[in-house]
């Protein structure tokens, strides 16, 4: 949280999350990847924003897309490729890209070069989320609700 009296900070002074909450195996491609909750910071409630790192080969998600959450990335540094149905897309500094809620287009961006990538991520916060993975049995209910991992037809992770 951000002192009550300033409206701002610098972003690398927050501490980074490491990884990402998949279950293992699904874990392992997104291992290094390092998230600020920038929004957070400022108790944001509608929507969040998230400075990511990505090393190189290094995944940011595995390919998802959520009911009714929106997302929009924008690339600081680095080259960054966007896997989506309709293939890839490599993205450079200044270059953005858009997912709208419940459309069914896994996305996702991988880091296929020699050096790490940032980029800002930014997307609503709708309790009534859910978040389907299109190339693996995974999925997630209610996400802002806690909910938990399961396989699409609802067994959990690992049963």
């Amino acid at each position: 949280m951000t002192d009550s009296k300033s409206p701002a900070c610098d972003a690398e002074s927050l501490p980074p999350r490491i990884g990402t909450s998949y279950p293992k195996p699904y874990d392992e491609p997104c291992a290094k990847r390092r998230k600020r909750a920038l929004g957070d910071a400022f108790d944001l409630n509608d929507f969040g924003v998230n400075l990511v790192v990505l090393p190189p080969d290094c995944l940011s998600s595995q390919r998802h897309w959520h009911s009714h959450e929106d997302e929009f990335i924008y690339v600081l540094t680095g080259t960054l490729t966007l896997v989506t149905d309709a293939g890839e897309t490599v993205l450079a500094p200044g270059m953005c890209a858009g997912f709208p809620a419940g459309v069914p287009d896994g996305h996702h961006l991988i880091n296929k070069s020699d050096r790490t990538a940032t980029y800002l991520e930014i997307g609503s916060r709708r309790r009534d989320d859910d978040v389907f993975y299109s190339d693996i049995d995974m999925q997630v209910l209610k996400r802002a609700d806690g909910g938990t991992f399961t396989r699409k037809d609802g067994r959990p992770i690992g049963g």
